[in-house]
């Protein structure tokens, strides 16, 4: 295990609790009573000096007076007594404290400074501390139940694969109810609230390194150490680790959203989305997802190779409702083949048999359809993945003992693919099935989400190998200098940082425009250079196609009298003469300042999709290319870049380029950047690479 690991919390040789009550009921008599009962196999140790004896067991009046070794405490004395608490845990050489307490940060006054005191004993002695204000922590397979949550009140509790991490106390003991409640196996929980020293992150990195964990599940409220976070779900992928998160809040963060389009679509939420894809990180938006998906992930013994899903029902309009799903999620429930079909026509003349394959009610009738469909699908049809609806079949011992059988024979025979029965089932026969690694969901649509979600983790697991690191930065990159910045100096800075930029020069009268237009070569286009103004366009600041020297002239002395009149206090610095670039699809190319996460890329297609659709995606800089395309691959507005009626395909590889340069670019001036818009970027026919029309750079205050 890493240093100043959480190793000691959950595996402790001696637990003591500090305020230990002899009333079971209390807060402080709970965790004794909890781990007296569920077979840890370790001394514990009740710290009360009030008492003698506590629930049977000897009391001591502090932690320093034990003998033996003690490396978890749990904490349950009122907020003024936790520090004097935890000092005594440090002197006795304690791994770490779970303060269950509350009234520190979350209700101000006193609680504020003590709680920064307990962070700052954590970084003198390095003994870590859960909390304060937390629900504790559980290790099942140890019998360690360190907790006060009645949700662990008589245990009951399954060992699994499973650990789980959340913010909050009440969700977090919800979910132990509710996976008590399922027969979900559990090996790891834990609760940070106010993270004072022990946060979300610690205790991903401790689970990925956890040998016993298969799946990593938490509950996010809001993350405040960028780097940590980023450290873990990375250390996460790379043991393999599957992360299932739900994040709840989603306020508008960053600069206001008058000041460009990237600030204006770049509230936390959408950060966070763009943070999790970027680290394959699957994002629930359910309870009931959440656990679909963390279950799937602990029980599964493989993910499916693509996206082919074969669909096996009893019920014809279930089976229209399964494959409507699918779709939607990017599932393929392709056709079976002629010859598959005529097969499965021969064995039961009535079932529908494309994909959904529909037994009807026949299979309770005749079980040996069962296998036989399973085999035409999968020899066939070639389908990574088969979810079976078998409405309340699973209720019925005998028949699914059967069934049971006919799928290890099938399993025999083709090892690899996912199979999900989907109907209401026992408990026992769910551990029937689940033995032979076939997963039961009872929800039809939620069994093909679960689908969807193996097959995410699965193309995450390939799109691992091929990520490429940031691509350098290039020498002799312009610093952003102090003070306002207009179009042309913006693109001067960003041409340097790699990032193609139309040719143009700045003209402060009209015979310098005019020049300026023939050394270019006509047509043009004119725009004011001002860097007071942003939306150049709204006030009649931008002529297009000028082609000859008396369009400029004119168009000059136009633009120049609207934009006095629309914009009297603007600093104006003249005109901008740039080339007319004409055809290619217009995008946006953005940065973003969160005050969490540093620098944020977005990408959109331009127009219509970024304005009244919001279709733009985010990532965390920097990053290399292949980030670059996925970001590309996110939006709807995508087709607009295959190619559409006759039109040629962009030069998408121009496009990446330019995004994971931007990034780069963003994140080696993380602390002069409030918010970069290129918009338009135009992306021109294929090999004919890219180009930014306009630009704006906005320093942070």
């Amino acid at each position: 295990m890493s240093e100043n690991s959480l190793h000691r919390l959950f595996h402790p040789r001696g637990i003591a609790v500090y305020g230990a009550s002899a009333d079971s009921k209390k807060i402080g008599g709970r965790p004794v009573d909890f781990i007296k009962k569920s077979g840890y196999d370790g001394p514990i140790y009740p710290i009360n000096p009030n008492y003698p004896e506590i629930q049977g067991l000897k009391a001591y009046p502090k932690v320093t007076a034990v003998a033996g070794p003690v490396d978890l405490v749990i904490v349950a004395v009122p907020a003024a007594g936790v520090v004097a608490a935890l000092e005594d845990c440090a002197a006795k050489g304690v791994g770490g404290a779970v303060v269950l307490s509350s009234g520190f940060a979350e209700a101000g006054g006193d609680g504020v400074e003590w709680q920064r005191q307990i962070t700052a004993l954590t970084r003198r002695t390095g003994m870590r501390v859960v909390g304060p204000n937390c629900m504790g922590i559980i290790n099942v397979k140890r019998g360690i139940l360190g907790t006060f949550t009645p949700s662990a009140e008589g245990s009951g509790l399954k060992p699994g694969r499973i650990s789980l991490v959340s913010q909050s106390g009440a969700f977090g003991g919800f979910c132990l109810a509710l996976m008590r409640q399922q027969g979900l196996g559990l090996n790891l929980w834990i609760t940070t609230g106010n993270q004072s020293d022990v946060d979300f992150a610690d205790c991903v990195r401790y689970y990925a390194e956890d040998d016993e964990t298969g799946v990593i599940v938490g509950y996010i409220e809001g993350i405040t150490d960028k780097e940590k976070l980023i450290s873990a779900l990375e250390f996460a992928r790379q043991k393999g680790k599957p992360v299932v998160v739900m994040k709840v809040g989603s306020s508008e963060a960053g600069a206001a959203a008058a000041a460009s389009h990237t600030a204006s679509l770049a509230g936390a939420d959408q950060v966070y989305d763009g943070l999790f894809r970027q680290y394959g990180v699957y994002r629930a938006h359910s309870i009931d997802e959440f656990f679909d998906v963390a279950y799937a992930c602990a029980t599964a013994q493989s993910l499916p190779a693509s996206d082919r899903l074969g669909i096996v029902t009893v019920s014809g309009g279930v089976g229209v409702l399964m494959a409507d799903i699918a779709c939607k999620l990017g599932l393929d429930v392709a056709a079976m083949p002629e010859k598959a079909q005529k097969q499965l026509k021969e064995v039961l003349p009535f079932a529908g048999t494309r994909n959904p394959v529909d037994m009807t009610a026949q299979l309770v009738n005749d079980l040996s359809l069962f296998e036989k469909n399973f085999d035409v699908l999968l020899e066939q049809g070639n389908y990574d993945a088969v979810v079976a609806f078998l409405s309340s079949v699973g209720l019925v011992k005998e028949l699914n003992a059967q069934l049971a059988e006919q799928l290890r024979k099938v399993l025999k025979k083709f090892p690899g693919r996912l199979i999900i029965m989907s109907m209401l089932a026992s408990q026992e026969v769910r551990r029937m099935y689940e033995s032979e690694g076939v997963l039961v969901v009872e929800e039809p649509t939620r069994a093909v989400r679960a689908v969807a979600a193996l097959r995410f983790f699965a193309r995450e697991a390939a799109r691992i190998k091929t990520l490429t690191p940031p691509p350098a930065l290039p020498a002799g990159v312009k610093p952003i200098p102090a003070g306002a910045l207009n179009e042309t100096q913006a693109k001067e800075i960003l041409a340097s940082a790699g990032i193609p930029v139309t040719r143009e020069v700045l003209a402060r009268d009209e015979e310098a425009a005019v020049r300026a237009a023939q050394d270019i070569g006509f047509p043009v286009v004119l725009k004011i250079a001002s860097p007071d103004i942003q939306h150049k366009s709204d006030i009649g600041g931008v002529r297009v196609n000028l082609a000859d020297a008396a369009q400029v002239r004119d168009g000059y002395r136009t633009m120049m009298e609207r934009v006095r009149k629309a914009a009297p206090q603007a600093k104006l610095d003249g005109v901008v003469v740039a080339q007319m670039v004409k055809g290619g699809v217009e995008t946006i190319l953005g940065v973003n300042r969160d005050p969490v996460f540093g620098p944020v890329v977005m990408f959109g297609i331009g127009g219509v999709f970024v304005e009244a659709f919001k279709d733009v995606a985010f990532r965390v800089a920097p990053f290399g290319v292949e980030e670059a395309r996925a970001m590309i691959n996110e939006v709807k507005g995508r087709v607009m870049l295959t190619g559409l009626r006759g039109q040629p395909p962009a030069d998408e590889e121009a496009l990446a380029q330019a995004i994971a340069k931007l990034s780069v670019f963003a994140a080696a001036h993380a602390d002069a950047i409030e918010t970069i818009d290129v918009n338009p970027f135009v992306v021109l026919p294929k090999g004919q690479g890219a180009v930014a029309l306009d630009a704006l750079i906005i320093r942070k205050p």
